[in-house]
């Protein structure tokens, strides 16, 4: 795979900004600095807060890696999701999809090869799953998380990372289970 194209400009304003990463860095100590302080003088409620906040995370982290879920698919190429990350890669090496759910098919949008900027401009489909082959779901509808599950009808499945904790796909299937009382959405 080659690296992505920086333009002449782009090369410029890496050139630019280079001087200004130590003040960068030297800020985020600060900022971590800040926050050891505050919660060593925060009270006794707002640690038992952190602590429990520290918990649900280490409970998720828990869940993620009990499920297999830090994994990008289930390991076998020779089933519907290995063979579809197959011909997934052929169309695009570019590491980021867009995931739309349509009536009736899932479809994944990515740019035609390694992009740096404007990347959006340049997105195609690139793979399509039509309805009755796959699902999406959240495997974890207990906790805030950034991953959904793509699962076909053999029982094998794709990992999808969102960039946000709770997207919109996330925020679509709490609503389908609730009007369904499922945490799967059939597409």
């Amino acid at each position: 795979m080659r690296p992505a194209f920086l333009p002449p400009l782009g090369m410029l304003g890496a050139v630019l900004a280079a001087p200004l990463m130590p003040v960068a860095m030297l800020l985020s100590l600060l900022a971590s600095g800040e926050e050891a302080l505050k919660r060593l003088l925060s009270t006794k409620e707002e640690r038992d807060r952190a602590r429990a906040g520290d918990l649900d995370i280490d409970s998720r982290d828990k869940a993620i890696a009990e499920q297999g879920l830090d994994a990008a698919f289930d390991g076998d190429w020779n089933k519907a999701a290995g063979q579809f990350l197959l011909r997934w890669y052929g169309h695009s090496s570019h590491h980021q999809r867009f995931v739309l759910l349509t009536e009736g098919r899932i479809v994944l949008a990515a740019p035609p090869k390694r992009v740096s900027v404007r990347r959006e401009d340049r997105m195609r489909v690139v793979a399509e799953i039509p309805a009755g082959t796959a699902v999406v779901e959240d495997p974890l509808p207990a906790y805030d998380n950034r991953k959904l599950r793509v699962r076909f009808t053999d029982g094998s499945w794709l990992m999808l990372t969102t960039e946000e904790q709770r997207s919109e796909l996330h925020t679509h299937l709490m609503r389908q289970s609730r009007a369904e009382g499922s945490g799967v959405l059939d597409v």
